[in-house]
């Protein structure tokens, strides 16, 4: 199958013919779409597919937990004899392939080359269960782990990083509203763009003894730098209570330089004095379950 085909707006999702031991899986427009963009012709990328949404009792909510799970191999795994690490690399690909067609939003990241202390990423959000009774949501995560875990090269893997959060609306951009914008957003809802720089960030306990009408004079700066920047998409979520961080950002771009001139134009900005921390920052290539395994040698 030739992925260079792929046209906007198409209609017709396309069986799976590289690589892939699940026939029920497709490949839908929008991932063809995906796939081009980022020069991929073989392997799968995952893009959020909401018909395949998995659904939560009573859930009547928009709000989703979000995860960031930062994974490292064990150089040990190189050295096994080839057939043990076929064997790994095979359980691990038909592993995260199982995983797809559950619907919930679950995108690899390559870090290998970019950062020393994780090789990749997986980006993954679930719908959240209000009801008391049925899982919470959480659990998926786990589900996920343990499936990843679970396999021959997931035996070698640690996870040196891993942040949880959950989407909320903004309280500072109720005067900024557009399709895009953060009051709006309780659904992350990803660009597809090719970079993703993930961080945690903690702001001093000072911010949030402000009154509301000072923090929000002091974010309107900080809204109105971010806007100049277009190709440059905020994802923030919110871990109060559920992680060591305040919330996790993530900045969805094709152009790194934008990214960079942004972060260093919001530094000179009133927020930045309130800031306690916002490292480490993680570098993540959209690519393919596939590639990242190429990218660690293997």
């Amino acid at each position: 199958m030739d992925d260079n085909s792929a046209t906007r707006g198409g209609s017709v999702a396309t069986p799976v013919t590289e690589g892939y031991a699940n026939p029920s899986a497709l490949v839908t427009p929008e991932e063809q779409e995906m796939k081009q963009k980022l020069g991929l012709r073989g392997g799968r990328v995952m893009p959020e597919a909401p018909e395949l949404k998995v659904e939560f009792k009573h859930n009547d909510t928009k709000q989703q937990f979000v995860k960031f799970s930062f994974y490292k191999l064990d150089p040990a795994f190189r050295r096994l004899p080839a057939a043990e690490r076929q064997k790994g690399v095979n359980e691990f690909l038909q592993a995260m392939d199982g995983l797809y067609p559950k619907g919930e939003l679950l995108r690899p990241y390559s870090l290998t080359g970019v950062r020393g202390d994780v090789d990749f990423m997986l980006w993954h959000v679930v719908p959240v269960n209000k009801d008391g009774e049925s899982p919470s949501g959480l659990e998926r995560f786990q589900e996920v782990n343990a499936t990843v875990l679970g396999t021959g090269l997931g035996a070698y893997l640690t996870v040196p990083v891993n942040y949880t959060a959950m989407t909320k609306r903004s309280i500072y951009t109720e005067q900024h509203f557009h399709t895009t914008s953060e009051n709006e957003r309780l659904r992350v809802e990803p660009w597809g763009a090719k970079y993703l720089f993930v961080y945690p960030f903690v702001k001093t306990r000072q911010w949030y003894l402000l009154s509301k009408e000072e923090r929000q004079r002091v974010m309107n700066e900080h809204i109105i730098v971010g806007h100049q920047y277009p190709t440059v998409k905020l994802n923030t979520t919110y871990s109060f209570g559920l992680d060591d961080q305040d919330f996790v950002v993530a900045f969805e771009t094709d152009y790194p330089s934008d990214f960079l001139d942004l972060v260093m134009e919001l530094r000179e900005t009133e927020s930045s004095l309130f800031t306690v921390r916002d490292v480490p920052i993680f570098t993540c290539v959209s690519t393919t379950v596939e590639q990242i395994i190429k990218n660690l040698g293997l």
